[in-house]
Parts: structure tokens; sequence; C-alpha cells
């Protein structure tokens, strides 16, 4: 493990020790992740993807106590402030041929294990990439592939970048509109968390799961993603890019993580999308 800056004092994250305790607590797991810590980065996908590219092995993480210009999905900005949000990016390597349909799902149940474990209530995930506090977003999850396959050592196969943000503290810059949709652990009265004990319980929890992910794909996982599912026969409205919104019931996901809606014309399996709820009384099969 490395630390490429050191941050200040009031850091906790900067630890690289007691990040280090904290996963070999996890059960021996300090050997298997390159944890290297970063006072103020662009995004740590982008960073974690040049050294993919350039051969980093599987386990490499970037973490940031600061993003300048941190991405979500569909090409929006993350929003945060130094030390109010956990901040990193994982990098990990598959089998050549593996299917990758259902990553960001695997990952988003990885971070709704380690909350539920930590003591957090009412943490659920919304399709396909976010951890909910309540009907707030807590956390968000961006995975990108990497090209190429790298030159390094064990690099053969496909790699993947998995990023994540979660949200500790509620910046105080945050716009209003943002903030009424936002959520923090720190708003829950459950101890919180050093980054250092947090950063370690999740990378514990994405270890467990994308084993699982690696070896049977999304299948050996939908039913636990599905026991978290925040809108489960629910009545949504699903916001696609360049289509017309699609209304329907949420019943679940299948094996490769698409979302199912059953809608007036069927049962349709969604791939992509941006969901929101609407009133549940609204749609076909939806409960009174």
């Amino acid at each position: 493990m490395s630390s490429s800056t050191v941050l200040s004092e009031t850091a906790d994250i900067v630890d690289i020790a007691r990040i280090a305790a904290a996963l070999d607590a996890c059960g021996g797991l300090a050997c298997r992740f390159d944890v290297d810590v970063l006072e103020e980065c662009d995004s740590t996908n982008s960073r974690l993807m040049a050294r993919a590219a350039a051969g980093a092995p599987s386990g490499t993480v970037i973490v940031a106590r600061q993003q300048t210009a941190g991405r979500g999905r569909r090409g929006r900005s993350w929003h945060s402030a130094a030390g109010d949000t956990l901040m990193f990016s994982l990098l990990w390597r598959f089998p050549r041929g593996t299917p990758l349909s259902g990553l960001s799902l695997a990952a988003g149940l990885a971070l709704a294990d380690t909350l539920h474990r930590q003591g957090y209530p009412d943490i659920c995930l919304k399709w396909p990439n976010d951890v909910l506090l309540g009907r707030q977003k807590l956390a968000g999850i961006l995975t990108e592939l990497v090209s190429g396959t790298g030159t390094g050592t064990g690099t053969a196969g496909t790699a993947a970048i998995i990023g994540i943000g979660l949200n500790r503290h509620l910046p105080a810059d945050l716009p209003t509109d943002l903030r009424a949709q936002a959520a923090a652990l720190d708003q829950c009265a459950v101890p919180l968390p050093s980054s250092a004990t947090l950063l370690a319980a999740l990378l514990a929890a994405l270890h467990e799961r994308l084993q699982t992910f690696s070896r049977h794909g999304f299948a050996a996982l939908r039913d636990d993603w599905c026991a978290h599912h925040a809108f489960a026969h629910q009545a949504v409205c699903l916001l696609g890019d360049h289509a017309p919104a699609l209304e329907g019931v949420c019943r679940g996901v299948d094996d490769e993580g698409a979302l199912l809606l059953e809608t007036t014309a069927g049962l349709q399996r969604v791939l992509s999308g941006e969901l929101s709820l609407r009133p549940a009384s609204a749609g076909p099969g939806a409960p009174s």
C-alpha cells in the first residue's frame, strides 16, 4: 500500500497502516489490495483507467479526498467536498470471456451488505447503480471497461473499473435541489465509522461479491439484489435516452441484471435508463 500525497492529519483515510489493519481484520485481505491515497485528483476512475491500461494488477485501488472532475453515470458530475464523501475506484480483472452484465448491480449489493453490517437501516438499491437511504441517494456507482488488456503479469482477460462515491456528510454548498434528493451516513443514529474502517469493509464485501460474480455471473446474486430492491412491485416511470418515457411496474431483474418492467404491452426487459418513482395507482398491476 502507498500514499502518493500526504493528507492533513484530520483525514483519517490517509493512515495506510489503519487501512491495512482493517483489511486484515476482514479476513486477511490486505495482501489482495494495493491502495493509493491521493489528496486531490480529477477523477479516480480516470486515474485508475490509465494505470489499468499500463498493467496494474487486479485489486488496485485509488482513493481521493477530493475530486475536481468526478463523474457519474450518463456523463453527470459528482458533487463532493473534501472529506465529505468516500470516493474510490477499484480495478478488477476477470477471466477472458466472463460476462459482465449486471456488474454495477453486484457492486451495489456489496455496498448494501457493508452498510447493513455497520447497522445502517433502510438501505436499499435503485436499478441500476444507486444505493439509497430510504428514498434518497446515499451512494452512486460508475463501472467502466478498460480498453485493451494491459502489459503486466496476470492482465489477460477483461478489466473493469468500479468507481464508488458514498456520502459521509452532505457538502455545505450542495445545491438545494440536490440536497432534497441526497442522504449521508451522518444523518443516521449510528456511530459513523472512520473512513479507513468503512473503506476496508467495502473492499472486503466487494471482494466477496465479485468473486461470486466472476465464477457464476449475476444470476448467483440476483435473489440477494432483489431482496434489497427499492421499487419492487411499485409503479415507476422509466426515462430513457432519446426515447419516450416507459411506465409500468417493477418486477425485479433477470439473470443478466436487466430490469423487468410490466407494462400494458406485457413484460419488457430494459437494459438502460433512468428510473423515477411515480404514483403507484397509475400503472398496470400496481397495488391498490
